[in-house]
């Protein structure tokens, strides 16, 4: 006799899943091809090979897949894990060149999630709440990180903590990882070099030599 409880199949919620993961797979690949506002539902559906109404029930509509991209991407961003690492630095130059380094890493590997939240920005007012949740993360970090070069007693007479964080965002923020690598086409290992080279000037005491 059923005992009322619900059915619940293994196999069904891993293809529940798999179906899930092609459809936010299949936006992707056409919102990085033709831009957020120019992919319909109805073309991500023939892009991942099911029916419209599937993608609305397994996720959501074209915002839903936006939003989801963002909090993937800002969930394994490394922000802690980079502000746990820097803190363990004695030396404000090591501090830079490190952040440079994790900051690199991430931006490199949620590169295509960055230029899609990019593209959506002109043209969903939603995606603004997005940028501001997703760079929340971001900025938190950078300004723990100057709060640890400011105890290092390195920083530059008159900068705060909240002007030094600013400038971290200035170097190593979303926008300058883009500039340098998508828009004047230099290697990932150029960028890091020179922005750990104009972050280190910006902020930091001259270096004696005597």
């Amino acid at each position: 006799m059923p005992d009322g409880r619900p059915y619940h199949s293994p196999r069904r919620a891993l293809t529940a899943a798999a179906t899930r993961r092609d459809i936010i797979d299949a936006a992707r690949r056409l919102f990085l091809e033709r831009g957020f506002a120019k992919v319909t539902v109805a073309e991500i559906a023939c892009e991942a090979g099911t029916a419209v109404k599937t993608v609305y029930a397994s996720a959501g509509g074209r915002l839903d897949i936006l939003r989801e991209t963002v909090h993937r991407a800002a969930a394994h961003s490394g922000a802690q894990e980079t502000v746990k690492r820097i803190r363990g630095t004695e030396d404000a130059v090591s501090a830079i060149a490190l952040l440079a380094h994790r900051t690199r890493l991430s931006n490199e590997e949620h590169r295509e999630s960055i230029a899609i939240l990019y593209s959506a920005l002109p043209v969903h007012e939603a995606a603004e709440a997005l940028w501001d949740e997703g760079t929340s993360i971001y900025t938190s970090a950078l300004r723990e990180i100057a709060s640890h070069l400011k105890g290092l007693g390195a920083l530059k007479a008159g900068m705060t903590v909240e002007r030094c964080a600013d400038v971290l965002w200035f170097c190593f923020g979303l926008g300058a990882w883009r500039t340098l690598v998508d828009d004047c086409g230099w290697t990932w290992d150029q960028a890091e070099k020179e922005l750990a080279a104009v972050a280190t000037k910006m902020l930091l005491k001259e270096l004696s030599t005597g």
